[in-house]
């Protein structure tokens, strides 16, 4: 019998910093329940702390990346980029299907399909497949109309002050 009776679609996006975090931060309390989390990082590749701190929860919570390193920008990815979202997509929907996984986060696949590294169509077709018992988190900017339109939850990050903008460079343990 599954964990949750009923799962649902969360979206966290918007300019503002926190989303990776507030879908990290369910996996954290999934965990605490005994409930098993599957995490699939879009053009994302650099170590980060979380990353570290997720290797303490397994086999509770299960963390992979799909990028390159460095930062892409829209209009600036590689073939090698699509083609590594695309197979983060394939890995996201074997565990959204194999019945291992209560909560399923596809962190920045927002942003993977803003730059045109997946479809919207793959993402809600995704959405579409979803078992009724598995709570599905999407993450990252520029969520689009279709996504934002088929998910039951939809919390929009504005950042209003960063301190970037005084020059303060992304800090270990904080940012990443």
């Amino acid at each position: 019998m599954p964990a949750l009776s009923q799962g649902l679609v969360q979206v966290y996006t918007g300019e503002g910093k926190g989303k990776t975090t507030a879908a990290l931060g369910l996996a954290l309390r999934a965990a605490g329940w005994g409930l098993r989390s599957y995490i699939a990082q879009f053009m994302k590749y650099q170590p980060s702390g979380e990353e570290e701190a997720l290797k303490c929860l397994a086999p509770l919570v299960t963390l992979e990346k799909f990028g390159r390193p460095g930062f892409l920008r829209p209009g600036e990815w590689a073939a090698e980029d699509r083609a590594l979202a695309q197979e983060g997509l394939a890995r996201a929907r074997v565990a959204l299907l194999d019945g291992g996984y209560d909560l399923v986060i596809l962190d920045e696949v927002n942003t993977a399909v803003s730059f045109g590294l997946l479809g919207e169509q793959d993402l809600l077709d995704l959405i579409a497949a979803r078992p009724r018992h598995v709570e599905l988190v999407l993450t990252g900017r520029g969520a689009t109309p279709g996504i934002l339109e088929r998910a039951d939850l939809v919390t929009r990050m504005v950042e209003e002050k960063h301190p970037y903008q005084r020059g303060i460079a992304a800090r270990r343990g904080i940012e990443y």
